[in-house]
């Protein structure tokens, strides 16, 4: 009774005696954890007891059992499964038996049920759990409220299991769905509980798909129920086929032409948001699914055979349809509509995109209509529906033929920079953007000067729309620089004459008082760093002037940071983080754009911000991985030269090394190292110990994420590469783990792994190219401490054999491969050829050779020079 009493307590309005329960209950599960499950699931079972208290009791539950948090839900379900076999028998036979009797929604024991089954299932434990549930659905004495209960738990589990754990059962959990989504189920509660269990469990149900008899019922169970006169029903089944037409696309063609055509096409029509949103859904599914298969054709006919999937062009067949009612669709957005709502007039923009992706040519003769008929509509839905059809439909079909309707359209586009409507102007600025981004010859010419006028006058209109503008300016300024270079900066460009004055207005427009809104200060910075980056000879005095003003920027920030009365709260001092780090990023394009002469000029004041950056980070946390790659940029600019600020650099490299929490910042310091090595050379050579502890320190650090370790096998290399033969004292650990490491072996069917494991073998590859370039020195000084890898050698051949009889290998293993052998060969001469004169090595290395990739090619013609010399006697 006390139990019952404290659980009506938790949802008390008293905070006080609401957090005295919470404590009550944190101390009966720490004082006695079984008997405490227990407890709670024989509240929960006893249908006399308080409903208040038997919900309770099932959220106490379920919040012993799971938890957001991945790692400690892993932690909570080894807990589960490390009680005695009879407490657990005892909370599940009564959360089983709670199914149905609980009069509130959802079900408390139903997500009970789902998180034990999720910790046991995959351990092969609860073998008749998902019979007993079906026999709850298909039971003719079943009540509605067990039925919906038990196919809630059923939805649950789908939802969070791995659905290979479920595929050998897929059958009778489909029996159970299926049940209650009939036509003959009267009640709607209990058939959304199985329509959402449906979608939840297409997965794992691939086996019944391939048939063509239980495939017809399925799909005839889930169009009955787009039917359906309940909503939530009518949503959760287009739902279903939203997700079965990405699964199963191959199919489909069986249903598309009878019966999904028509209900997607009136979901698409329908004024109900959730079931316009599904109906245009399937359409962008249908899209992206066929322009995917459209690459899987194009690479199967590169490789002289047929792709293993085919299209059926249903996008193509249904375009003269849809497009009317995507447009139709745009026409009915509102001037307040929410940045972060999901409504149809945006969905229908997206799709109309992916139409133009995946139809290309086909759809400008089903939009000109409409863009030409609306684009000056009295109304401003329609002026900016006619806007967006424009801009979405410039990605697809061929640039030539959209250049001339481009040029005809752009000065009633500049003209409707003007508009009274905002919603018009921003939908404006962004279809400049894209025009500028994928026809950028239309904007180049005589359109130049006006556009840019207008672009510069946009810069001051609302936040949303200048934020457009300053995308425009990025897209034009990547344009005009590829139009003026060959391959090299360009002494001049179209964009030379505006430059300055773009630049300024930039800089003014980053300090707004309203940059905080629609992200415009980011905007604003960012196209700003492109105008540097893709800037011609001419322009560098302005560049000059905007890195001193950028740094004079970053120099007030920092003295903000001594003065705490100025950064009040958290919100404050996130303006602040982000602003440090807009500043050094915008500081690192100007840095790369500086001459050798001028960049030592301002490279003491830099440090001198960076290392206060690195001092305040260190006490608040915060902009350390920006700092980090502006002294990279540092690094690359001043080479040798950067070697005057190690000494005071050092200490907060370490911290970078060591934060393994945010594994950002420990990337981007081990980089950092590989950076300074390639600059200062051998001056590395005392910071190098403290360096090295921290990186093999690192590697075998189970909580450093995974994807850092590659990254530090590489800058090994790079370390024996700077130093030389004075590696030599590092070489029996690091030897011993790089042969560790290149043993990595996975599933092949992860293709995340199977990435992981390429970089890791490609990384690996590259420290063993610097361990021996380091060791072996050159032709005039070789250096006898290379034969210390004498006994390591057979491991680095056999290692590339593995690397090269792998049917997948990508092109840059094969560089790394190529590298390795042209490396061994010219340092270990005959001793080694013998074992690379072999026939897996020489198809590697021809496949190399005829790589699109110019430095595949170079490294592997060199590999076989270096394999015959010994043969011919050089």
């Amino acid at each position: 009774m006390d139990l019952i009493i404290i659980l009506g307590k938790t949802i008390s309005p008293a905070q006080n005696e609401r957090e005295a329960a919470e404590r009550f209950l944190e101390q009966a599960a720490g004082t006695n954890f079984p008997g405490f499950l227990k407890a709670l699931s024989d509240v929960l079972v006893n249908v006399n007891n308080d409903q208040i208290a038997r919900t309770a009791a099932g959220l106490q539950l379920k919040n012993a059992l799971t938890s957001k948090d991945p790692d400690i839900r892993t932690q909570y379900q080894l807990r589960w499964l490390s009680l005695p076999e009879d407490v657990r028998n005892h909370v599940k036979a009564n959360v089983i038996n709670t199914l149905g009797t609980e009069s509130s929604r959802p079900s408390s024991a139903a997500q009970c049920v789902a998180y034990i089954a999720v910790a046991e299932l995959q351990h092969k434990m609860w073998p008749d759990l998902i019979g007993l549930l079906t026999q709850n659905v298909t039971n003719p004495n079943s009540t509605e409220m067990m039925k919906e209960a038990t196919l809630e738990a059923i939805g649950y589990i789908c939802q969070d299991i791995d659905p290979e754990v479920l595929v050998s059962q897929s059958n009778e959990i489909l029996t159970a769905i299926v049940h209650g989504m009939r036509k003959e189920e009267t009640n709607n509660h209990v058939k959304l509980a199985a329509t959402n269990a449906l979608l939840n469990s297409l997965e794992f149900t691939k086996a019944n798909f391939d048939k063509d008899s239980e495939r017809h019922f399925i799909m005839q169970v889930v169009c009955e129920a787009t039917q359906s006169d309940n909503m939530q029903v009518k949503v959760a089944a287009l739902q279903c086929l939203v997700k079965i037409m990405s699964l199963y696309y191959q199919h489909m063609e069986h249903y598309m032409g009878p019966a999904l055509f028509a209900i997607t096409m009136d979901a698409m029509k329908s004024d109900i948001d959730e079931v316009a949103l599904q109906g245009i859904e399937f359409w962008s599914n249908v899209c992206d699914e066929e322009v995917d298969l459209s690459i899987e054709a194009s690479e199967a006919s590169e490789r002289g055979r047929p792709p293993a999937r085919t299209s059926r062009f249903y996008a193509k067949g249904a375009l003269q349809y849809l497009v009317p009612i995507l447009m139709h669709t745009l026409t009915k957005q509102e001037e307040g509509d929410d940045d972060d709502e999901w409504v149809p007039c945006k969905a229908a923009g997206v799709c109309l995109m992916l139409m133009a992706s995946c139809c290309e040519d086909d759809i400008i003769p089903h939009v000109l209509p409409f863009i030409k008929d609306n684009i000056k509509n009295p109304d401003w839905r329609f002026r900016d529906a006619a806007v967006m059809t424009f801009g979405s439909v410039l990605e697809g079909p061929d640039p030539t033929q959209l250049k001339p309707i481009v040029e005809q359209a752009l000065p009633t586009l500049i003209e409707l920079m003007e508009d009274n409507s905002v919603v018009v102007r921003d939908t404006v600025a962004w279809t400049i953007g894209r025009i500028c981004e994928l026809i950028p010859d239309s904007v180049l010419g005589s359109a130049l000067d006006p556009l840019i006028t207008t672009l510069l006058k946009g810069l001051h209109a609302e936040p949303r729309v200048a934020a457009n503008v300053c995308w425009a300016f990025n897209s034009l300024a990547e344009a005009a620089y590829d139009e003026g270079s060959e391959g090299q900066e360009p002494q001049t460009y179209v964009l030379s004459k505006y430059f300055e004055y773009i630049v300024n207005e930039l800089l003014k427009t980053t300090e707004r008082q309203d940059a905080g809104q629609a992200n415009l200060r980011s905007a604003a910075y960012e196209a700003l760093m492109e105008l540097i980056k893709n800037s011609s000879t001419d322009c560098y005095p302005a560049v000059q002037k905007v890195s001193t003003v950028v740094l004079g920027r970053l120099q007030q920030i920092l003295r903000y940071e001594t003065q705490p009365s100025v950064i009040n709260n958290s919100n404050e001092r996130a303006i602040y983080s982000e602003l440090q780090s807009l500043l050094c990023a915008t500081l690192q394009a100007a840095l790369r754009k500086l001459k050798p002469d001028d960049a030592p000029q301002i490279s003491d004041a830099i440090m001198t911000a960076l290392l206060q950056m690195f001092n305040s980070a260190v006490k608040t946390g915060g902009v350390q991985e920006d700092a980090l790659m502006a002294v990279g940029t540092l690094v690359e600019v001043l080479g040798e030269g950067f070697i005057k600020y190690m000494q005071a650099f050092g200490p907060f490299l370490a911290i970078g090394l060591k934060n393994y929490q945010e594994y950002q910042v420990c990337n981007a310091a081990v980089g950092l190292v590989g950076d300074i090595c390639r600059a200062i050379g051998n001056k590395i050579l005392p910071f190098c110990d403290p360096i090295m502890v921290q990186l093999l320190e690192n590697l075998s650090n189970d909580n450093l994420h995974r994807s850092v370790k590659p990254q530090i096998l590489s800058v090994f290399g790079d370390i024996a590469l700077a130093v030389g033969a004075e590696f030599k004292k590092y070489l029996p650990i690091v030897l011993q783990t790089l042969a560790g490491a290149s043993q990595f072996q996975v599933d092949r069917s992860d293709y995340d792994l199977v990435e992981y494991m390429n970089e890791l073998r490609e990384n690996c590859l590259e420290a063993y190219t610097g361990i021996v370039q380091g060791l072996k020195g050159d032709k005039e000084q070789p250096n006898p401490d290379v034969n210390l890898l004498s006994e390591h050698v057979s491991h680095m051949i056999q290692f590339i054999m593995i690397v090269a009889s792998d049917p997948e290998i990508t092109d840059s293993l094969i560089a790394a491969c190529a590298g390795l052998i042209g490396d061994l060969s010219s340092a270990f001469g005959p001793a080694v050829t013998q074992y690379l004169d072999v026939d897996v090595i020489h198809q590697l290395l021809n496949k190399g050779k005829h790589s699109k990739t110019s430095k595949t090619r170079l490294l592997s013609t060199w590999a076989i020079k270096e394999i015959r010399k010994p043969k011919i006697g050089l």
